[in-house]
């Protein structure tokens, strides 16, 4: 059973950069599109990118596109979320998740199969 650990949340000042890890155990990373959501206080868990397991092609929510780039380490079975230019309202919790099929919308809205969810990393954005 594939299980994911979210790390390298935290607080940090507008303008500031994080970067998010995934790691993934249990099973190969190979074998799923990942993707990063997030879901602040009061709001809809919403998807904000994802990378296809077949040839890596990548999606950005209009919101972080220029600001996030995924990415994916099979041989370290790691997906990893790099925040620029953060700001308050990239303030959430940010999930990792793993399917066999994937697709976040440009609403916000996603579809995922037979997925796998990490627990969690906050990230607060605040001066």
């Amino acid at each position: 059973q594939l299980q994911l650990v979210e790390s390298g949340g935290g607080l940090v000042q507008p303008g500031g950069s994080l970067r998010l890890s995934c790691a993934a155990s249990g099973s190969s990373l190979d074998y799923y599109d990942i993707g990063w959501f997030r879901q602040a206080p009061w709001q809809e868990r919403e998807g904000v990118s994802s990378i296809s397991r077949s040839d890596g092609t990548t999606y950005y929510t209009a919101s972080v596109r220029g600001r996030f780039t995924i990415s994916r380490d099979n041989a370290k079975n790691m997906v990893y979320l790099q925040m620029n230019n953060l700001k308050p309202e990239d303030t959430a919790v940010y999930y990792c998740a793993a399917a066999a099929a994937l697709e976040i919308y440009n609403t916000g809205r996603f579809y995922l199969r037979d997925d796998y969810w990490g627990q969690g990393t906050q990230v607060t954005v605040s001066s």
